[in-house]
């Protein structure tokens, strides 16, 4: 294991540590670094940013942040919030060929409470409908390796009344190409990423060579596929091989995407736009930034220290 692959680890292990979150929450500078990454903790700090990317011919996907939710009244304000902030994306005219989505973890609204699947897809079918009714789309975030078939189930319900519910597939998992291969027909919207969570070795290669092989083949089925295929990459090497082997599937521009985080590589964000490539922004907010910076640093090392020296030049 290289020494990458040793910080990855570290990180994520650190993304579960509540002392260390506690003491980076309350370091004086880490406010204003984190809005780099995070443009705020309001429905207005989200629809702004989006805002600003339209301006540069990007589009978003919003995740309001939070996650594990165990109270059924957070998770009925999550949802709220979500409702609240499709209404105004809309109101802004940011929903339209759904230029402005948004992302929700099954998690947040309810699948960890008693009866957890059967509300989480309740407040995600709300949630659906008035994606719907906006014209835009809601794609489903994974989360942990425990709770795949599951989020996959709710999916296929969902598709049934919705087909346009798009899903992330975690690329480190050794099960992800066969489920790809499940998803990539017609109509089929599926986010593609490497990964963001601690699993153990029976079910994650643990490598980043590993992973990165793994997220070629699981593209190469996606892309050859008739499904819609979203390409979450920073990795200058893995958006040259999506971009061929999209040129070798024949794909046309608006049959696939690139995204990427915000903050994250904004100069490639618009250089692939551009170059007439549809690219989305994933747009976290809110006051639960902790655990999801420390995933996004562990996805992408060379993050780490990004914020290392932005926390060293502001103290």
């Amino acid at each position: 294991m290289g020494p990458a692959d040793l910080l990855r680890k570290s990180l994520l292990t650190l993304a579960a540590d509540n002392r260390v979150r506690d003491l980076i929450e309350r370091a004086p500078v880490s406010r204003s670094v984190v809005k780099r990454y995070v443009p705020g903790a309001y429905d207005s700090d989200a629809v702004a940013a989006v805002a600003t990317l339209r301006a540069t011919g990007r589009w978003a996907t919003i995740d309001f942040l939070g996650e594990d939710t165990t109270d059924p009244q957070q998770a009925e304000a999550v949802t709220t919030a979500y409702l609240r902030l499709l209404d105004l994306l809309a109101a802004e005219q940011l929903t339209a060929r759904g230029e402005a989505e948004v992302s929700v973890k099954l998690s947040a609204i309810g699948q960890q409470l008693e009866g957890g699947d059967a509300i989480a897809l309740a407040n995600a079918r709300r949630i659906c409908e008035a994606a719907q009714r906006l014209g835009t789309t809601v794609t489903l975030d994974m989360e942990d390796h425990t709770t795949t078939d599951r989020t996959l189930t709710t999916l296929a319900t969902l598709r049934a009344d919705y087909p346009w519910v798009g899903v992330a597939i975690q690329a480190y998992l050794h099960r992800s190409e066969a489920d790809c291969a499940a998803l990539a027909g017609e109509g089929s919207r599926v986010r593609l990423c490497k990964g963001a969570y601690s699993e153990p070795e029976e079910v994650a290669f643990q490598s980043m060579d590993e992973v990165d092989k793994s997220y070629v083949r699981c593209l190469r089925i996606l892309l050859s596929g008739k499904g819609y295929p979203m390409i979450a990459t920073h990795d200058p090497r893995l958006v040259e091989i999506g971009t061929a082997l999209a040129r070798e599937a024949g794909r046309a521009p608006d049959s696939f995407e690139f995204q990427m985080l915000y903050g994250v590589r904004p100069e490639e964000q618009r250089r692939l736009a551009d170059r007439g490539h549809r690219m989305r922004v994933y747009i976290p907010y809110g006051e639960e930034w902790y655990g999801y910076l420390m995933r996004r640093m562990a996805e992408r090392p060379a993050n780490a220290m990004l914020f290392v020296r932005s926390l060293i030049s502001r103290g």
